[in-house]
């Protein structure tokens, strides 16, 4: 049996993507994607599969040593597709590829306290219909310990393959959409989105989105114009920081009166990514996901980043 495929030595840090592998098409999918960031970043692509942790062990009993090679061969077959997918799509970047012992979530959220980056697709294999999230993507992104990328589709592509510098993941509309409302999380969705946009070339669109309240109620004295101002200034100064610190990208300030979900998922239609933090205002002491970022990991249309706060 050959041996499983090992990444290179001294590759760990964090100038390293790392993205789950299991033979599902939307496995690949998130190859791809991964494989595109890796190159605008100038970093190291890690393709990872889980298996049992006992195929690391020495079998005693020549039948199981026999499955032992079999479920081995099986992955490394997953990697090396994965891998050619990966160097197709994005030529000149440094991929490796390694199974890894564990149950897939358990190992992405221990690959992820070394990442730059993590990248799971919108589900893999056993997936269940209607779900744009499988269990383990939510477990990852909501556990992961660098930011989290859900990839639900594959996006179109500009230009045409072989003709000057590859153009790897390009969506035809350049727009990064940030979800902002002022936490502490909020500040580093909007460090990453601006970095985004920066790599990429593309327009930020930061979104603040209000309501005053549950269904119809309003309270007494409710002055929507000034609420609307004042989310405005908000908005404004959340984002001043990163204009300073990115003065090539252009930000489009967006002051929406609707949920949060709904305002981000629309504006999320033909963006490139959209990103959020872990968790907002309002969040619940002890919940790693809030409920706005848990919904859009099912209702997003496109790629979507959650971005934890180091003290997560």
């Amino acid at each position: 049996m050959p041996d499983p495929i090992v990444a290179g030595a001294g590759r760990a840090g964090r100038n390293e993507i790392v993205v789950g592998a299991d033979g599902s098409a939307h496995g690949l999918i998130a190859v791809a994607w991964a494989a595109g960031e890796a190159l605008r970043r100038d970093a190291d692509l890690r393709i990872v599969y889980a298996v049992a942790p006992w195929l690391f062990d020495v079998p005693v009993d020549p039948r199981v040593g026999a499955i032992r090679e079999w479920m081995h061969d099986n992955g490394d077959e997953v990697l090396q597709q994965a891998l050619a997918h990966a160097r197709e799509r994005a030529p000149g970047v440094r991929v490796s590829g390694e199974q890894v012992p564990g149950q897939p979530a358990e190992a992405l959220i221990r690959e992820s306290g070394r990442a730059l980056m993590i990248v799971v697709g919108t589900h893999g294999m056993g997936g269940v219909a209607g779900l744009l999230l499988g269990s383990v993507g939510l477990q990852v992104v909501a556990h992961a310990s660098c930011p989290a990328v859900a990839v639900r589709e594959e996006p179109p592509m500009v230009g045409e393959p072989g003709i000057g510098e590859p153009v790897v993941g390009e969506p035809v509309v350049g727009e990064i959409v940030v979800g902002v409302d002022g936490s502490e999380n909020s500040v580093e969705a909007t460090a990453f989105a601006f970095e985004e946009a920066s790599l990429r070339g593309a327009r930020l669109r930061a979104v603040l989105a209000w309501s005053h309240g549950p269904g119809d109620m309003r309270p007494l004295g409710f002055d929507p114009d000034a609420v609307h101002a004042e989310a405005e200034r908000a908005l404004a100064a959340s984002l001043a920081e990163w204009r300073v610190r990115f003065p090539e990208v252009d930000v489009v300030r967006d002051v929406v009166r609707a949920r949060p979900v709904r305002a981000l998922s629309s504006a999320s239609d033909g963006a490139e990514l959209l990103v959020v933090g872990t968790r907002g205002r309002g969040g619940f002491a002890g919940l790693v996901l809030g409920s706005v970022s848990h919904a859009l990991l099912h209702h997003a249309r496109c790629p979507l980043a959650v971005v934890p706060h180091p003290r997560a």
